[in-house]
């Protein structure tokens, strides 16, 4: 391509510099184009990684590998971002929310039988004309 560039410099005379720079430029961008489109399949390495695109365009065949395989990763520009499981998983791992866990603690303390005063103190009060 280059040959080309610089046997249309040669007809064009005293544009040449253009003639190349363009022939230049575009080499460039397509030499770009390759290596972004290799980048971008090799972002997802590995079972259970997904580009966020994919993960959205097939997003019911993603759901179900959730539940079938097991925590899908989700990456972004090539970053890990969010890890996808199941709800039943995230339940387990959540625990149970009824405050039984705090109130167990607070029952084995030492401190158990100390009382507790808070300090207050008086606010302000305003006038208010009606």
């Amino acid at each position: 391509m280059i040959f080309n560039a610089l046997e249309v410099a040669i007809s064009l005379g005293k544009y040449a510099h253009s003639a190349i720079l363009v022939c230049i430029t575009r080499l460039a961008k397509s030499d770009l184009g390759k290596v972004q489109k290799r980048r971008r399949r090799n972002r997802t390495k590995g079972p259970g990684r997904w580009a966020l695109q994919d993960a959205k365009a097939r997003f019911s065949e993603f759901v179900r590998r959730v539940r079938s395989e097991g925590p899908q990763h989700v990456t972004v520009h090539g970053r890990d971002e969010v890890v996808v499981i199941a709800a039943e998983e995230f339940r387990r791992l959540r625990g149970n929310l009824t405050g039984q866990a705090l109130i167990a603690a607070m029952q084995a303390s030492p401190y158990r039988d100390t009382e507790l005063e808070p300090r207050r103190s008086r606010m302000p009060v305003r006038d208010i004309g009606l």
